[in-house]
């Protein structure tokens, strides 16, 4: 059951970014002496793919409206990686979850994660300055940086932290929707007002 909490914080951090996952897990286990990471992480050409894709989207995630529509195109891609990492995980570790199930776990989580970060990333770009965008996507990067060295070390305890993220960044959305619909009502009230005001003065 080792693998567990290292493949649910995995599939949470796949869905905000998937390359820095497979890049920082490949990293711990060829130099870090992970043991948990399987050795397919770590081969040369699967670090060197995984950090040309993590700087491609360090630039495309700063940049606002094109972190959506990266976020869109990667709707498939983040979820699909976590269960990869997922049943590797479990494939490289016999005593933990099956490999389908692993798959499942780090799947499940990385679509709701990537959910989560795709709904805050639209929230964000309805602010009219493109700094807030940086900002959240350093904050995202340093997070993942963060939770997948803390799997790798301390596994059960990251796990911990990713399922109140979870939840924490559920009621952010919620929260953030629900204040930009009351936003674009209210706009929308005083259009009406203005264009009844007009009729009534013509």
């Amino acid at each position: 059951m080792e693998a567990v909490p290292l493949i649910f914080t995995s599939g949470w951090a796949s869905g905000i970014n998937a390359y820095a996952v497979v890049l920082l897990l490949g990293l711990f286990g060829r130099f870090g002496g992970a043991d948990s990471v399987p050795p397919v992480l770590e081969r040369t050409d699967v670090l060197i793919a995984a950090a040309v894709l993590f700087l491609c989207e360090a630039v495309l995630d700063k940049i606002p409206y094109v972190d959506s529509v990266w976020d869109v195109l990667h709707t498939v891609i983040r979820p699909i990686a976590g269960a990869t990492v997922g049943a590797l995980l479990a494939a490289h570790d016999p005593g933990s979850l099956g490999e389908v199930a692993a798959g499942a776990v780090g799947g499940t989580t990385a679509l709701l994660s990537h959910g989560i970060k795709a709904g805050l990333r639209m929230a964000v770009n309805t602010s009219p300055e493109p700094a807030s965008n940086i900002v959240v996507s350093l904050g995202e990067d340093l997070s993942v940086a963060g939770m997948v060295t803390l799997a790798v070390f301390h596994p059960w305890l990251a796990a911990s932290a990713a399922a109140v993220l979870l939840v924490l960044g559920a009621l952010l959305v919620w929260f953030a929707v629900s204040r930009i619909r009351r936003f674009w009502l209210r706009r929308r009230e005083r259009r009406l007002a203005r264009e009844a005001a007009r009729a009534a003065a013509a």
